[in-house]
């Protein structure tokens, strides 16, 4: 079982979604479409996220909504075992995109981008952070104060409000959402490519290295 996509046309009225001057994320989305689908290995328009070698033979990107708890549960019991495995050792490149499935998930996006300031090992930590505390921060109605909770050190009320708001952040993660669901198909969470082959739902870590075994062979 994992969650299926949910309407997110409201998710990102965070800040009331206007498009900035010079930047439209529908030619973000009409330029992404006129790639192949099955070039999934390069970013849209927000910084990739990824640890490993550029260069390693496999290359796995997952998508996933901050308030999956499948993605949650993959973050703690899969997740770990593939980077000790392989993407410390080298032999694998993992990336991690947004896909969020609603507001707060979103939100939790967003967060996590300001905080780690396109540093990739920092915004993984806030990932796994975020996967673990998420009953803390997903229950309020209002995500400010969740995330107020988790005491991220440096990150205020008001610079976290300053986060929220973020609207060419907020612009791009849309774009990417939109780009993954029309070209990519993706509409449920997690959802991975491993050298493109498309697997919908959570496996289990057998699952991935074996598949992982058969592509270091080739």
């Amino acid at each position: 079982m994992f969650i299926t996509r949910r309407v997110f046309t409201t998710a990102l009225s965070l800040t009331r979604l206007a498009v900035l001057a010079g930047f439209s994320p529908l030619r973000l989305i009409a330029d992404a479409m006129a790639q192949s689908a099955s070039d999934v290995a390069k970013p849209v328009s927000l910084p990739e996220m990824a640890l490993g070698p550029a260069n390693a033979s496999v290359t796995i990107i997952e998508y996933a909504s901050m308030t999956c708890s499948h993605c949650a549960a993959f973050n703690a019991n899969v997740f770990p075992k593939i980077k000790s495995e392989y993407i410390d050792t080298g032999k694998v490149r993992y990336v991690f995109r947004e896909f969020p499935l609603d507001i707060k998930a979103a939100a939790g996006s967003i967060l996590a981008r300001c905080i780690a300031k396109g540093d990739a090992g920092k915004y993984f930590a806030v990932i796994d952070m975020l996967f673990k505390k998420l009953d803390e921060w997903s229950l309020p109605a209002d995500p400010l104060l969740g995330f107020l909770g988790l005491r991220y050190p440096g990150m205020s009320e008001e610079s976290v409000e300053t986060c929220l708001k973020d609207q060419a952040l907020i612009d791009r993660l849309s774009a990417d959402e939109e780009f993954a669901h029309k070209v990519l198909k993706v509409n449920a969470t997690p959802t991975f490519f491993i050298n493109a082959e498309r697997i919908k739902g959570a496996i289990s870590f057998e699952e991935f290295d074996k598949r992982i075994k058969q592509l270091l062979m080739k």
